[in-house]
């Protein structure tokens, strides 16, 4: 069978790599055109469009690349009749995901979508569009099925592939200095407003070691202008490497946050946007949801502390992280850990989505 798969993030080519994999291993003869990354052509998918040029954060980002997303919207649309797909297999990037939509309905195309966008965060009337265009939704966390059900949408639930994402990545680095870990995020817009303000805590704890993780996709140069002469490693794609050998984190709202809970890492969670996203997004979030970071989310408590926009600042930043190294409150937070793991269900998440995937395509429903 022929999948068009698009994926827009660094999160996504990850998740969209596994599922390739699982993918191919049921369907010898599978021929994948996609939109991701590296880990995603690795795996087998041809690349058309990468994800260093996709990721854009924030509604003022996002109008600043409007011609940007609309020409690769437009290009997207030929390439999928170009290719004619038996599905598209859509992974989260709402905004630019939920512009194909309409198109895919009109042309007939099946519709899947692995990893559901946020809206149970915020701007929850796109639930509809879902409803109205999307054959099959598969979602990662468990409150996400019962959201769902709400508004009479049966959805699957698949666990969440990081699970097993953590049992194949490169063995623990070994350190006889204590380090924590700087985790700024996958986009440059995020990397350039949070890294800044990590750096400025490092000359309060002379003790430690402190590591950047970043991304090769997002450059060396990049990260290198904004660490300048600051007392800090930087390492390229070994983000797990570098958070098994670590005593603590801040990370950046996302993905991240989960990743390092379940390596067991106390961790502090920021955000911050330009002021503009920021009091827009403010005006449309759901306040019942009460958190930003995932791991809170699941727990349905705070874990984990959260600092947002103003908060994220080096008094704050420096307090936070004194208290991820008393004994105490490492052992609260890691009682949540497990908790969490609980929660996200079994391993095999990418399999179990690539067999049901390909169940619901030979039946034709």
């Amino acid at each position: 069978m022929k999948y068009y798969i698009i994926a827009g993030e660094a999160s996504g080519d990850l998740h969209g790599s596994n599922l390739i994999k699982e993918l191919r291993k049921l369907d010898a003869a599978a021929d994948i055109r996609c939109w991701g990354g590296d880990k995603m052509q690795a795996a087998g998918g041809n690349v058309v469009k990468h994800i260093k040029d996709l990721a854009f954060m924030g509604f003022v980002e996002v109008l600043k690349h409007l011609g940007t997303i609309l020409n690769n919207v437009k290009f997207c649309k030929q390439d999928i009749l170009s290719f004619q797909p038996d599905v598209v297999i859509l992974i989260d990037y709402p905004g630019f995901n939920f512009r194909l939509f309409k198109f895919l309905q009109q042309n007939k195309f099946r519709t899947f979508y692995y990893i559901s966008p946020q809206i149970w965060a915020w701007r929850t009337s796109r639930v509809y569009k879902i409803k109205k265009y999307v054959e099959r939704m598969f979602v990662i966390f468990p409150f996400e099925k019962e959201f769902y059900a709400k508004y009479g949408l049966e959805v699957d639930f698949v666990g969440h592939p990081l699970l097993d994402e953590l049992d194949v990545q490169e063995a623990q680095v070994s350190s006889s200095q204590k380090t924590i870990a700087l985790v700024p995020g996958s986009r440059k817009q995020e990397i350039a407003a949070l890294l800044p303000e990590y750096l400025k805590v490092i000359d309060e704890f002379p003790g430690y070691r402190f590591v950047v993780t970043g991304l090769s996709n997002v450059g060396e140069e990049f990260y290198r202008k904004i660490i300048g002469n600051a007392r800090c490693e930087l390492v390229l794609d070994k983000t797990y490497a570098t958070l098994r050998q670590s005593t603590a984190a801040l990370v950046t709202s996302g993905t991240a946050t989960l990743e390092t809970a379940l390596h067991n890492i106390p961790e502090v969670v920021c955000y911050k946007g330009s002021w503009l996203s920021y009091f827009i997004a403010h005006l449309v979030i759901d306040k019942s949801i009460g958190f930003i970071c995932i791991v809170n989310l699941i727990c349905k408590r705070k874990v984990v502390e959260e600092l947002i926009q103003a908060d994220v600042n080096r008094q704050r930043l420096s307090a936070e992280l004194r208290k991820l190294l008393n004994e105490q409150s490492r052992k609260e937070i890691l009682e949540g850990y497990s908790e969490l793991k609980t929660l996200l269900g079994s391993k095999g998440a990418s399999a179990r989505t690539a067999e049901r995937m390909i169940g619901y395509l030979k039946d034709g429903k």
